[in-house]
């Protein structure tokens, strides 16, 4: 494992119990420059996961408790009159920052939502004629209620495809619970120590574009996506920007794992989290895998790696 990534998962493992593996998907998905949406039920860590990753790294960190009434200005701000010079001036949103947290992301009105579609791709604000690039490194981290269903709204496609993975926390084993309990009011996120400077993130993402992906590698994630449109039980398959996705992924999960290249087992391990989201079952597809992630695995299962 890379030195600097293992430091980075011990210190966010102050707060965070026996998840490492899900440590690992959430830095794998900031070295591949991308965002992540967790889904999960409440109580389980969401909100802990991201603030400790946000503090565990120097930069600047912005929470968005999003509600019917939080307005697009919010995130991405807004132009005011300024009465002694008689000019526009521009007051920065929540989106201005390192580390954005969307929490419960699906309780934001549509117009809201659609706020953060040029943030999370282009990773700058258009208002008023005027271009705002965000600082560098930007993550969006949003969560989810996948149980509750009241006062929420569907995140659309075009909004689901800009989040780079979607993972759940899980509940914990017995003996991390316990280790919780006893850690209860002990560490905090905000107590945790900046480990990664926003440069050495930076300099981590540069790292993951260099990585080696062989052409039987690409071959098997396109073998992967093509399946997905293929596939009679699925309505919608995986679009170009999941292959690229799923390239990008990989290449920062070797980097984590301290290699240089990639492997077909890089892919594989991602490919549930990358895709699943990507995809729309047909019924017959909802009646043979239940799920999207399960339609992933058996995809997976039925591809033979060369």
């Amino acid at each position: 494992m890379d030195s600097r990534v293992k430091i980075l998962i011990d210190n966010i493992e102050q707060i965070i119990v026996g998840k490492t593996e899900v440590i690992k998907l959430v830095i794998t998905a900031m070295i591949a420059r991308g965002h992540v949406l967790i889904e999960d039920v409440p109580g389980v860590g969401k909100t802990q996961m991201v603030a400790s990753l946000a503090n565990s790294c120097a930069g600047i960190f912005n929470r968005v408790q999003l509600t019917p009434d939080i307005m697009p200005s919010d995130i991405t701000g807004f132009s005011l009159l300024n009465k002694k010079s008689g000019e526009m001036e521009f007051k920065k949103g929540a989106a201005f920052c390192n580390f954005l947290l969307a929490d419960e992301i699906n309780r934001s009105s549509p117009k809201t939502q659609s706020a953060l579609l040029e943030v999370m791709e282009e990773e700058q604000v258009s208002l008023d004629g005027n271009t705002y690039e965000l600082p560098k490194p930007f993550m969006v981290l949003a969560t989810q209620n996948p149980v509750e269903t009241y006062g929420t709204y569907h995140l659309p496609e075009a909004q689901m495809d800009r989040f780079i993975m979607k993972i759940s926390v899980g509940y914990p084993s017995r003996d991390n619970e316990l280790a919780i309990l006893r850690r209860d009011r002990i560490m905090s996120p905000d107590m945790l120590s900046q480990v990664l400077s926003t440069s050495d993130i930076m300099n981590l993402c540069k790292e993951a574009d260099n990585v080696t992906c062989s052409e039987a590698v690409e071959n098997y994630i396109l073998d992967i996506v093509l399946s997905t449109r293929h596939s009679e039980g699925i309505r919608l398959g995986v679009s170009p920007r999941g292959s690229l996705a799923l390239r990008r992924c990989a290449k920062a999960h070797a980097l984590v794992e301290g290699r240089d290249y990639c492997i077909p087992d890089d892919v594989k391990l991602l490919a549930p989290f990358v895709l699943s989201h990507r995809i729309q079952l047909s019924p017959k597809g909802k009646a043979m895998w239940d799920n999207n992630e399960n339609a992933i695995v058996s995809i997976l299962a039925g591809i033979r790696v060369v």
